[in-house]
């Protein structure tokens, strides 16, 4: 089973990538709040991390160290992006892969590498 760590807290962000995702032996856990997600890599194995790039308090790029150094960077990360333009902020955080917003199914599933395939 892979299991996918979504860190967001817009609904709309939410229903959109837990559609795109769902799958049988995929389970999505879904963190709205980026301090408890931290807490949930380092107790839970996780397959993939994905980031709203505009989650509360933190923001994607904090998320995205604080998950690295919880896992010791052995745990992918995608961020979503508001705008393309945005993509020098995730190549920056550190983030393996990155989606721009809105999510189109197969970049997302391509994204943690659900198809196979990796970007």
């Amino acid at each position: 089973m892979s299991i996918i760590l979504l860190v967001a807290d817009n609904e709309r962000t939410i229903d959109s990538v837990t559609a795109s995702l769902s799958e049988p032996g995929t389970s999505v856990i879904v963190e709205r709040d980026p301090e408890a997600a931290v807490s949930v890599v380092k107790e839970e194995r996780v397959d993939a991390v994905i980031v709203d790039m505009r989650v509360a308090s933190m923001g994607a790029i904090a998320v995205t160290h604080s998950v690295r150094d919880a896992t010791g960077g052995d745990v992918p990360i995608t961020i979503l992006l508001d705008r393309a333009d945005d993509t020098f902020l995730a190549r920056r955080s550190g983030a393996d892969n990155w989606v721009v917003k809105p999510v189109k199914t197969s970049e997302l599933r391509a994204a943690v590498s659900l198809d196979g395939s990796s970007s």
